[in-house]
């Protein structure tokens, strides 16, 4: 019996010893966590908007050069040259796409595409995160809608070549900016 409570008291301190440990870690490092999420995200934006920042004077840039409007439960964020960017997110094939768009000033030009987090398969589906990929939607027209074809295929203004072996990821892309696109037009409107 006693052995059994000595046991006993024995995982009751473990655990609240344990339990105390982590929640310590999560409040500090969800800070940290935090800080480098907006970090990230000013990053993004500035990078997707073509606007030049170092790595230590992210925030200064970001708030010299970006409007941020919210509009709706939406953040849209304006550069001085009247481009405007924007979040897209949405399911992929085996988890969440996240990333800012921006379009040029006319509204209809896509200016950049960056992917925040994909959770694609590596060496396939993940390369939606490449930047050499990425560039291939610079220029692109967004109306009526952004369509991808076939590697090799894209001749219209509105056509991106899918990535050959990821097909399932491209097109999961394809839906999500579209939908986003539609979304932020939408909004436009109001």
């Amino acid at each position: 019996m006693k052995s059994a409570l000595k046991i006993l008291a024995f995982c009751l301190i473990m655990g609240t010893v344990s339990g105390a440990l982590l929640v310590g870690i999560n409040a500090w490092t969800s800070v940290r966590i935090n800080k480098y999420e907006e970090m990230q995200l000013k990053s993004s934006v500035l990078d997707v908007l073509e606007i030049p920042y170092a790595e230590n004077n992210v925030i200064d840039v970001f708030k010299a050069n970006v409007n941020v409007i919210e509009k709706d439960k939406r953040t849209i964020y304006k550069g001085k040259d009247d481009a405007v960017a924007f979040e897209f997110k949405g399911s992929g094939v085996w988890g969440e796409i996240y990333g800012i768009i921006s379009l040029n000033p006319d509204l209809v030009t896509i200016r950049n595409v960056k992917i925040i987090h994909q959770e694609e398969t590596p060496g396939l589906g993940s390369r939606i995160a490449d930047k050499e990929y990425l560039n291939l939607f610079k220029d692109k027209l967004i109306f009526p809608e952004l369509v991808f074809v076939p590697a090799g295929k894209a001749k219209e203004d509105n056509e991106v070549d899918i990535i050959t072996g990821a097909t399932y990821s491209s097109k999961a892309l394809e839906k999500i900016l579209n939908r986003s696109i539609s979304d932020f037009m939408e909004l436009m409107k109001q």
